[in-house]
């Protein structure tokens, strides 16, 4: 599999992380939204939405959107819970990084750290990513007050997701310090088997 990818992409930790969980040998060929690498032709072609992550499977399919590559690699392993109760709260979690988590979190961060999102990065911008992102994590940490993880007792592609953005929010402005549940999870996900940081590309 070849998996196109940027480095300092959350999104793109996400199924980097997993594949590195379930000892799978990938390649990864580093294209950034930084320099237009991924609005090129080449690339368009591949994914016309423009965007990182995406994975090419061995007989040439691909899949794009981080959540969806994390679901279809978390079939029939531990990182998709059989119970389907269980698989709704992942499924709930997975909606909820992308619509209420990722948008002020990521943006955030990145608004405060790419020189090529500087110009966006106004008063007005910034106080709203905040104000959004300290409710989400208010949210999971309301959570994480009675539930170890975020599908039932055990860790699962809902952890992947919100790990990714969330454990390098203080780039962002975000005092975690905050958040004691989400802090005591986040050393939860970082003790699962398997765990590599972010810069690992396989």
């Amino acid at each position: 599999m070849i998996l196109y990818s940027m480095i300092d992409s959350g999104n793109c930790y996400k199924p980097r992380l997993l594949m590195a969980k379930l000892g799978l040998t990938f390649t990864t060929i580093e294209v950034s939204s930084h320099t237009g690498d991924t609005r090129k032709a080449d690339f368009v072609a591949k994914n016309p939405n423009a965007m990182v992550p995406l994975l090419e499977l061995d007989d040439g399919r691909r899949l794009a959107e981080s959540n969806a590559i994390l679901l279809y690699l978390a079939e029939g392993t531990r990182f998709l819970p059989a119970d389907k109760y269980e698989r709704g709260l992942a499924y709930q979690w997975l909606f909820f990084e992308q619509y209420s988590h990722e948008p002020y979190i990521a943006v955030r961060k990145a608004l405060l750290t790419f020189p090529e999102r500087a110009a966006d990065a106004t008063p007005e911008r910034l106080a709203t990513t905040l104000e959004r992102g300290h409710k989400a994590l208010g949210v999971m940490n309301r959570y994480l007050e009675n539930n170890a993880f975020f599908a039932g007792n055990a860790f699962s592609v809902a952890d992947i997701a919100l790990y990714a953005y969330t454990h390098t929010a203080e780039q962002g402005g975000f005092q975690l310090d905050a958040y004691p549940a989400v802090v005591a999870w986040l050393g939860r996900v970082e003790a699962d088997p398997g765990h590599v940081p972010i810069e690992w590309v396989g």
